[in-house]
């Protein structure tokens, strides 16, 4: 009979099991399970590298690496433990009964627990009311984020300074958080509560969209050095997490914008990358690539989820300033999203030069 897959399952599972309920449930996509039957070697008969590999069913002799032989019987405490992992596989191993393996990819694996780790740690110096429970982030600690998203890619010895850097502030119900045409200052993350964001187009304030906890406001200001492009207001009371410019440019927005130059974007592009314009209609009509989709910066979020997180875009504007903002709002939402270093402008001005 075959093991169920459940979040009870991964609970006992080492290090699985200091992920917490909602950690958990999200790795269940994640996990594949592989059965063999008696007096075979499993690990001779597949390819384990890059996986993390568990003994969760049947009986199970290993040779481990140090020569030591040892009998594993899943759901007992000493299968808790990877029975591989990475490129260390036992150097032998026989089923004693059919038996039954749960493997995971190490490295998404990796980095969920990582941040787990990291956004659990507490500072017994601070007052517990002073601390947030990192966890609770539904939005930002997601799977996909974590594995695909924007903060996959951040060096791991960003994740602590930027936990440490974000502070909290409280927020009443219609209080403006950031007003349209202010400096760009902070950037936020909303930890309860609910906001919505608006614009005044012709003289009148239209809603673009209503945010809630784990989602991220305030960053194209930012990224692409100019004043608030929407006002935000609480549409309830709520706590947000603040981080001021400085920090953002270093710890999230260095890392995680990726440039290429012109020669580089084309040669990628041949290779299936995808240009997107995100200017007004009208200038990618006037001269946009040859085969680039039109999505202006102010539809970017909503047209994101509509993108193939499978292929490269490759982002660009007249001057690089919009497609900076474009650009790293589609690395949050989990796609490769590269920017076209000095935009059209810098680009032009190289085959010019070649001419």
């Amino acid at each position: 009979m075959s093991a169920t897959v459940s979040v009870d399952l991964l609970a006992t599972l080492q290090p699985l099991m200091s992920l917490g309920s909602k950690g958990l449930s999200e790795l269940l996509p994640l996990c594949r399970t592989h059965v063999f039957t008696r007096a075979t070697d499993p690990f001779s008969a597949a390819d384990w590298s890059g996986q993390v590999v568990y003994l969760v069913r049947g009986q199970l002799l290993v040779k481990l690496l140090d020569g030591a032989s040892r009998v594993l019987v899943g759901g007992h405490d000493l299968a808790a433990a990877p029975v591989a992992r990475g490129g260390n596989a036992p150097r032998f191993s026989k089923a004693i009964t059919d038996v039954e393996l749960l493997s995971l990819e190490e490295d998404p694996l990796d980095i969920v627990v990582t941040w787990n780790q990291l956004a659990t740690s507490r500072d017994l110096g601070k007052d517990a009311t002073d601390q947030t429970d990192w966890r609770m982030m539904s939005s930002m600690f997601a799977v996909d984020n974590l594995t695909v998203g924007a903060f996959a890619s951040l060096p791991p010895a960003n994740i602590q300074a930027l936990l440490g850097k974000f502070v909290r502030v409280p927020a009443r119900r219609g209080e403006t958080i950031i007003r349209q045409g202010d400096p760009g200052d902070y950037y936020y993350l909303i930890e309860s509560g609910r906001c919505k964001i608006s614009r005044m187009v012709a003289g009148a304030s239209v809603q673009l969209a209503e945010i809630k906890e784990g989602d991220a406001f305030g960053e194209e200001a930012l990224v692409a050095d100019t004043v608030r492009n929407a006002t935000v207001v609480m549409n309830t009371d709520g706590m947000l997490l603040r981080l001021s410019k400085q920090d953002f440019n270093q710890l999230l927005l260095a890392p995680l914008l990726q440039k290429v130059t012109g020669d580089a974007a084309e040669r990628r592009i041949a290779a299936g990358a995808q240009w997107i314009d995100v200017r007004f209609p009208a200038e990618y009509q006037s001269d946009g690539y040859p085969g680039a989709i039109n999505i202006p910066l102010n539809d970017i979020r909503p047209a994101a989820a509509s993108l193939d997180p499978g292929i490269e875009y490759i982002v660009y504007c007249q001057t690089g300033r919009r497609s900076s903002a474009a650009a790293f709002l589609l690395s949050q939402r989990g796609l490769h999203a590269t920017l076209l270093e000095g935009g059209m402008r810098a680009y032009a001005g190289v085959m010019e030069s070649r001419e």
